[in-house]
């Protein structure tokens, strides 16, 4: 697993083409950002995957709807492999604007 923080879509863009040509698909790919509003639209433009119900399982997706941001991004990051310090890591970096890009074969 790789992950990577970033300052924009356009840094974004570039790492998953990167990435991409090492062999991972936009699958493996997974991008967060504090605001989901911008992380919707940066995984959309990017065509990266979002944590969903596969990964996270129903109860723990349904859990997260009562949440602050925060516990739920650090839950899907840990979802998909991030360790807990990682985790907090990667929430922290989200909020100072950075975009955290992980790749997962």
């Amino acid at each position: 697993m790789d992950k990577f923080f970033l300052e924009n879509a356009v840094q974004a863009k570039k790492k998953i083409e990167e990435l991409v040509a090492q062999g991972y698909t936009h699958d493996e790919v997974y991008v967060f950002a504090h605001s989901e509003d911008r992380e919707d639209k940066i995984s959309d433009a990017l065509d990266s995957e979002q944590v969903g119900m596969a990964e996270m399982g129903f109860l723990d997706t349904m859990k997260n709807m009562f949440t602050s941001r925060g516990d739920t991004l650090r839950a899907q990051m840990e979802s998909i492999g991030l360790s807990k310090a990682e985790a907090e890591e990667g929430e922290s970096e989200l909020d100072k604007g950075k975009l955290l890009l992980v790749a997962k074969k």
